[in-house]
């Protein structure tokens, strides 16, 4: 437990601060998310420095040496998107008031009457590091193929193969739609590697069960209504082996977002601080220990392994926001398909990508061979529970994308844009 002098010291410095302009919030120098704070603020400040063309800042001396490669390379990766913006006709805030509450994407005919409302300028492939804005400057998507390290989702996965194997799901509607298609057996393909668990997974230290979520601030009595609670995987014997297992690239996905989106990275601490006051008073120990060692402002993970990924939507994820997708494997070659903005991706083992869930229509196609894929998000419940206001969508710098421009390559059918 934290004692209450820190919680009404942190409350009055968190008070004082403007998250629109102060770099960080007041995190317990215990947890592990300092660390990602650090590691964060050097990527914000590496990514500025290249933009600029300024001497690169050195590293601080929290960092460890492979986590000062990953979090330079990362930097690098940014500005280089950065640098090439693609810019589209539409626009994502009356995109949104056009989607119902809980849309889902799997409905094709409804999909295709947005298509209508809102049809694609012209059908673009990507391959190259990028930006995508839509006609106010709003970034819609991130996208950073190359290659990165695998080994710790790769190890972390195989590791997690005991509660992969506890997901799968086999019950149908009455509509005869599949129901939970997410973890649905049909929607997996076996393994060419025996200690993979072809499955999908949640893992939040602190979240809202399904059907479970509310809108609004903590209740004066704890023991009346709903409350976040860790999420059933990290409910074993196993949670903080779990956690440490994805503490790397869960600072990387913090790293990311502090550039993406800085206003929703400093939103997200707030919140992650909150829940830990929360937790220290009124919850189980387990989940202030899952707190304690979660290295992502992203209060969740989804881990798939082999899943066939449908066209589909995510209506928890807020449309301001921006998931971090990571994808590895032994696959060959993969698309990713974003329908309603008319965008195929190559979606090769190693690429990041980010985008809202909820604004952006996605599906994937890949070769044979494993994939295995990471999926940070955020819940709009989990930071009203906080009590922490919405945030802004994150726009694009007007007088950098007059700086930068674009390089057209043929005018068939499909427009390619390519660093040159």
């Amino acid at each position: 437990m934290v004692s209450h002098e820190y919680w009404e010291s942190y409350h009055k410095q968190l008070g004082a601060l403007d998250l629109d302009w102060h770099p960080t919030s007041f995190i317990p120098r215990d947890w592990a998310l300092n660390v990602s704070d650090i590691a964060s603020e050097w990527v914000e400040q590496q990514f500025a420095a290249h933009i600029a063309g300024r001497p690169l800042v050195s590293a601080p001396p929290e960092l460890d040496p492979e986590t000062m490669v990953v979090c330079g390379q990362l930097a690098l990766v940014l500005a280089e998107a950065y640098q090439h913006p693609i810019k589209l006709d539409i626009d994502v805030i009356w995109y949104n008031e056009a989607l119902a509450k809980r849309e889902l994407g799997l409905n094709d005919s409804h999909e295709e009457a947005l298509l209508v409302k809102f049809p694609p300028a012209k059908r673009l492939v990507l391959d190259c590091l990028s930006v995508v804005i839509d006609s106010g400057y709003q970034i819609i998507l991130w996208y950073l193929p190359g290659r990165r390290r695998q080994r710790d989702m790769y190890n972390a996965t195989i590791g997690m193969g005991n509660l992969l194997k506890q997901s799968i799901t086999t019950g149908k509607t009455s509509m005869g739609q599949l129901s939970k298609w997410r973890t649905h057996s049909s929607n997996f393909y076996a393994t060419q590697e025996p200690q993979l668990t072809p499955r999908c997974i949640n893992i939040s230290p602190c979240w809202f069960q399904q059907g479970h979520e509310r809108h609004g601030p903590p209740p004066v009595n704890p023991g009346i209504g709903f409350v976040p609670e860790v999420s059933a995987t990290l409910k074993g014997d196993r949670s903080l082996l779990v956690i440490r297992d994805m503490q790397c690239p869960g600072l990387v996905s913090s790293a990311a977002l502090r550039v993406m989106h800085p206003q929703l990275y400093r939103a997200s601490l707030s919140t992650h601080v909150e829940l830990g006051n929360l937790a220290a008073t009124q919850a189980p120990d387990v989940m202030y220990r899952c707190l304690q060692h979660w290295t992502s402002v992203y209060t969740g993970a989804a881990i798939m392994c082999n899943r066939q990924l449908l066209s589909h939507r995510d209506p928890k994820c807020p449309p301001e926001g921006f998931d971090i997708l990571t994808c590895i494997g032994g696959y060959g070659h993969g698309v990713m398909q974003l329908t309603n903005l008319g965008i195929e991706l190559a979606y090769d083992p190693g690429v990041m990508v980010s985008y809202s869930g909820r604004l952006v229509r996605h599906g994937v196609q890949v070769a044979k061979g494993d994939r295995i894929v990471w999926a940070w998000f955020m819940r709009d419940s989990v930071h009203n529970y906080a009590q922490t206001p919405r945030t802004e969508y994150a726009k694009y710098n007007l007088a950098d994308f007059a700086i930068y421009h674009l390089a057209e390559y043929n005018q068939a059918d499909f427009v390619r844009y390519c660093t040159l």
